[in-house]
């Protein structure tokens, strides 16, 4: 379980409790399942017009993301990278496909297999390179699905504003007080509901995972420099240095939204920018 998440959940509903606690004469008032339904059938509506069915169908598995606690695992990687560099320093082929079959990670497994197949260093940099733009993309995707689920919240919260507006003055002849009154909170609940989903559900959910991404991508930037320095036949003990310094330049002085840049010490793999495609030869 991802603790940021649990603090923010249990932060959330404790301000929410305290607020129909002390702000309303009756918190039940706050539970009006018309104005709920327009809000999230409507937007969940509009979700799926706007998406092809799998990309919908994915929203509750990307929900599980958010929950989830990943570890960070670039030190075990850096270690399998370097450990697999000193058995091709050795020139050992078999125990660095031994060694290569125990790896975790399939994006440095690919890398290394690349180098062992004495494939081009900037046909290696390429096909990286491409990968990660590939996932780069369709991480962002997934977390623009959640920031138009968030535009589309407040504006069916708007929708069942007018729809009680509308039954309020069709009712307002009548004088009855309590068919006034619900009509009212139809009106005013909707609106609440729209920004309570957007600001406190979809908006959190799509920072969640834009921040995921950036830190996956560092990891495979990391990555490719160690893979590129392994094909250059770099000493293993400066391999390791060069990709601590890049972790920890990431950890101390990136802000959270950039990219770690390659340290000055480590040669930077010769490729196409990120995104081209691999090229066809």
């Amino acid at each position: 379980m991802n603790p940021s998440t649990v603090i923010g959940i249990v932060a959330s509903v404790a301000l929410l409790a305290a607020i129909l606690a002390f702000a309303a004469n009756d918190p039940s008032l706050y539970l009006n399942y018309p104005g709920l339904a327009i809000v999230v059938g409507g937007t969940l509506a509009a979700t799926f017009i706007s998406y092809p069915l799998r990309e919908v169908l994915r929203i509750f598995a990307l929900v599980k993301t958010v929950f989830r606690h990943e570890q960070d695992s670039s030190a075990h990687d850096i270690e399998d990278l370097v450990h697999i560099a000193q058995l091709w320093s050795r020139h050992d082929v078999r125990k660095v496909e031994q060694a290569l079959a125990d790896v975790r990670n399939p994006f440095l497994r690919t890398g290394v297999q690349l180098v062992i197949d004495n494939t081009p260093e900037h046909e290696i940099a390429e096909l990286l390179q491409w990968r990660i733009a590939r996932l780069r993309a369709r991480e962002q995707a997934e977390a623009e699905l959640f920031r138009v689920m968030a535009g589309f919240a407040p504006a069916f919260g708007m929708l069942g504003t007018l729809v009680g507006l509308i039954n309020l003055l069709y009712v307002l002849g009548d004088g009855d007080i309590i068919v006034i009154g619900q009509q009212m909170a139809i009106a005013l609940m909707t609106t609440f509901y729209g920004i309570l989903i957007a600001n406190l559900v979809c908006k959190p959910i799509a920072v969640k995972l834009e921040r995921r991404t950036e830190q996956r991508v560092h990891l495979m930037d990391m990555l490719l420099q160690g893979v590129g320095m392994m094909a250059e036949k770099r000493s293993p003990a400066f391999m390791r240095e060069a990709l601590n310094a890049f972790a920890n330049e990431a950890d101390d002085d990136a802000p959270p939204t950039a990219t770690a840049k390659t340290p000055p010490a480590a040669a930077p793999a010769r490729a196409t920018p990120a995104g081209s495609a691999p090229s066809t030869r």
